[in-house]
């Protein structure tokens, strides 16, 4: 089953406003989806940008939102946990929380944001990076969507 995940910020395949990159306040996004199938307990999301110089970089990894969620608003906490159950993870900046878009100059990366509905609670420590929430995920997803936005910087 697929998910329709949508952001208020920018449109599939569209420019990432710079409120939500590294040239601006750096805020995450404000992200929404669709009803998940029966059995949905939690979510879990990851941000990924698969043009990054040294391979895939993570910018964000959130888990065990609750299975009542259908959003997550913008400026999402830089902290490990919120106070209903979320958990953040570690991202590639070395950060707990959202790292926005932050590319050398050049051609604009594309950043995969990938939501996931999970038939249970992944049993992972605050700080846990992305291998370790995909592990987590084997043969527990029920569905999964994505959205696709771009931000690149351009050679001065």
């Amino acid at each position: 089953m697929t998910l329709e995940l949508s952001s208020t910020a920018f449109a599939e395949g569209k420019t990432i406003p710079s409120r939500h990159t590294g040239d601006g306040p750096d805020l995450s996004p404000e992200l929404k989806w669709s009803d998940p199938p029966e059995g949905t307990e939690s979510f879990a999301l990851i941000c990924e940008d698969p043009d990054a110089p040294r391979g895939t970089w993570t910018h964000w990894v959130v888990f065990n939102i609750p299975g009542k969620a259908r959003a997550l608003s913008e400026g999402v906490p830089r902290q490990p946990a919120l106070g209903d159950g979320t958990v953040q993870g570690t991202n590639d900046f070395g950060k707990i929380g959202y790292g926005g878009p932050a590319p050398p100059p050049g051609k604009p990366h594309r950043y995969f944001f990938r939501i996931y509905a999970v038939d249970s609670l992944l049993e992972l420590p605050k700080g846990a990076r992305k291998e370790q929430v995909i592990a987590a995920l084997r043969g527990h997803m029920l569905a999964e969507g994505q959205l696709m936005g771009t931000y690149g910087r351009f050679q001065r």
